[in-house]
């Protein structure tokens, strides 16, 4: 077991974001948390990266307990995230944002490097661009490949299709899928819980800060009332009335 969360509370003051939640991801999954906004995904997504401290419960990683570990020093483990609302430095060049990943490394990354210009065409003819002038969607392949520069064990993806137009987000998905293929590990909170649902191999209902339930993505797919609450009654047409524009939305959880 690669990843595991034991019986996690997380607060905002008062408020309990995560009320117990329990889950784990296998080496070599893409496992998906899916959910209503404010069920508790980015929260998760969160405590696994360290930026948020739990109250109560345990972060487990390769059989270490990592609960009181640094974010910074979970990076080093080979935990990394790519954020919601992507994070990138819009002053710098796309190849600067892209070696940014790599902050906690030693030694030369032009492997890596190629690596990510070798998923990512577009970021190569762009390398020397500013990256806030950008599209969204050239944006968020930076915060993938950004976060791939780190050699991540498991990577964390918070929205990867956020605004982003149809045909963009079938791109996104694809390149997702051929990560995965090399070797790395995938634990992907999305909105679009169709698109979700066909890349996973399983995944967890999140419901207030509670796990639903959780089951192998393709049985989920089938199950009547996620997609009543999730997929609309009809996997195929998920996405499709999506907003045409390639522009980045407000943060949902």
């Amino acid at each position: 077991m690669l990843l595991e969360l034991r019986d996690i509370h997380v607060h905002y003051g008062k408020i309990e974001a995560l009320k117990g939640i329990s889950l784990h991801v296998d080496e070599g999954e893409i496992v998906s948390l899916i959910g209503a906004n404010g069920a508790g995904k980015t929260t998760t997504l969160k405590t696994v990266s360290g930026v948020r401290a739990v109250s109560h419960g345990q972060v487990l990683f390769n059989g270490e307990d990592i609960t009181k570990t640094a974010g910074h020093k979970r990076v080093r483990l080979g935990i990394c995230q790519a954020p919601e609302g992507r994070g990138i430095f819009i002053g710098m060049t796309v190849e600067e944002n892209i070696l940014m990943g790599a902050y906690a490394r030693r030694g030369d990354v032009s492997d890596e490097l190629g690596e990510v210009y070798e998923l990512f065409p577009r970021l190569k003819e762009r390398r020397s661009q500013v990256a806030g002038t950008l599209s969204g969607g050239e944006q968020q392949m930076l915060a993938i490949g950004r976060a791939l520069l780190a050699k991540p064990q498991v990577m964390l993806l918070d929205e990867p299709s956020m605004g982003l137009a149809p045909k963009l987000v079938q791109q996104i998905f694809e390149i997702i899928g051929k990560i995965n293929q090399r070797g790395t590990t995938i634990l992907l909170v999305e909105q679009n819980a169709s698109q979700a649902l066909q890349i996973a191999h399983r995944a967890y209902v999140l419901e207030t800060g509670s796990i639903l339930k959780t089951a192998p993505a393709a049985e989920l797919l089938d199950d009547p009332d996620v997609r009543a609450a999730y997929l609309g009654g009809d996997v195929a047409n998920v996405g499709d009335a999506a907003d045409a524009a390639d522009v980045p939305e407000a943060p949902a959880d």
